[in-house]
């Protein structure tokens, strides 16, 4: 059946790679005060895009030879979730193959990656990774290892965290909010997933910055921390723009400060972290991997497919609804990405004192 895509909601155990003092990280500048895609790589990314045809083209008629998967290490309806079955649905045709999208759910991410890793080396198993990955392999609950971890495709979309409070909260901005959590020491409260995760290391890198001591407060959902913003028991959402701009959007939540480096094009009324704390900037993203070993001409493929994919008018406008920009990179690239943004997550650990266990 080629062309077609089928959709799967399993749940599997795998063995992920043991966590343990992360190798190889790539060089960092430890001068550098801020985790982000920066402006300046973000550009470097994003001009691979045009560039993504000069890849070569050698062996295509070779791969793929049978159906592809994707596979998902969050829930269904998530922007992984989405973002991975629209990209399946655009490259079945050109690459003349059936696409299953799996829903991989458990470990952080771990043991959707973890079916990756031991797949046969060939680039018809993929996962959709999540910045998650290298704050993961910050916090040793995930080893990077370069290449020898995945091979690495291409990073697929990027995104900013929002702060986001009830319409009726006293808190009025984002100064507003640092100067009430100031006032009260270990007071003011917000939600993060876990500890050690994305959410947990940016509201322990604002409040270093800030000098304020804010408590985070752990949900396993993000429906039972809304229940609790909304019900005024947690002040503050902190979560990523694809979740935060629809509930600012529904009128329930307002905006105090995105984390891009600048304003973000999506919604460039909210200020920036950054106009407060300058430095103090991140972009979350996703980015496509096969497993390690893979052939450079069928990782190639993969790259130039999905580049085409997201050159496509309804793809973008996917993205944009979903508050995603895409910033389509070479192989190397998001290598490189990784790379610093462990270092860099390891470093904002060190310098903050950020307890993770």
């Amino acid at each position: 059946m080629r062309g077609a895509i089928l959709h799967r909601n399993v749940r599997r155990f795998g063995r992920f790679r043991a966590a343990g003092a992360p190798a190889n990280v790539l060089p960092n500048n430890p001068g550098r005060n801020a985790m982000t895609i920066s402006r300046r790589t973000a550009i470097a990314l994003t001009a691979s895009f045009g560039a993504s045809a000069a890849l070569p083209a050698r062996a295509q008629s070779s791969f793929p030879q049978r159906s592809l998967r994707i596979l998902i290490g969050t829930t269904p309806g998530g922007s992984p979730d989405i973002i991975g079955r629209l990209l399946a649905d655009k490259m079945a045709g050109p690459l003349g193959q059936s696409f299953a999208v799996e829903n991989n759910t458990g470990g952080g991410g771990g043991i959707a990656a973890g079916i990756v890793q031991n797949a046969q080396p060939d680039g018809h198993t993929m996962t959709l990774l999540t910045a998650g990955y290298a704050s993961g392999a910050a916090v040793n609950k995930f080893k990077f290892e370069g290449d020898k971890s995945f091979a690495f495709i291409t990073m697929v979309c990027a995104y900013p965290f929002a702060y986001i409070v009830p319409k009726d909260s006293p808190i009025k901005s984002f100064p507003d909010m640092l100067a009430r959590a100031r006032a009260n020491p270990g007071k003011m409260t917000y939600v993060i997933t876990s500890l050690g995760a994305v959410y947990h290391l940016i509201g322990t890198w604002v409040g270093g910055k800030a000098g304020v001591d804010m408590t985070p407060v752990s949900y396993r959902g993000s429906q039972a921390a809304v229940t609790d913003v909304l019900g005024g028991r947690v002040d503050v959402m902190l979560e990523p723009a694809t979740s935060a701009f629809p509930r600012v959007h529904s009128g329930q939540f307002r905006m105090l400060a995105v984390t891009s480096e600048a304003r973000y094009p999506l919604m460039p009324s909210a200020p920036t972290v950054a106009e407060t704390l300058p430095g103090v900037h991140y972009m979350s993203w996703l980015g496509m991997a096969t497993t390690p070993g893979t052939p450079r001409p069928a990782v190639e493929r993969l790259n130039r497919e999905i580049h085409a994919a997201l050159k496509l008018p309804d793809v973008q406008q996917k993205l944009k609804e979903g508050g995603n920009i895409a910033i389509p990179s070479t192989p190397e690239g998001m290598l490189r990405q990784i790379g610093d943004e462990v270092a860099n997550w390891k470093q904002i650990i060190e310098v903050n004192k950020i307890k993770v266990n």
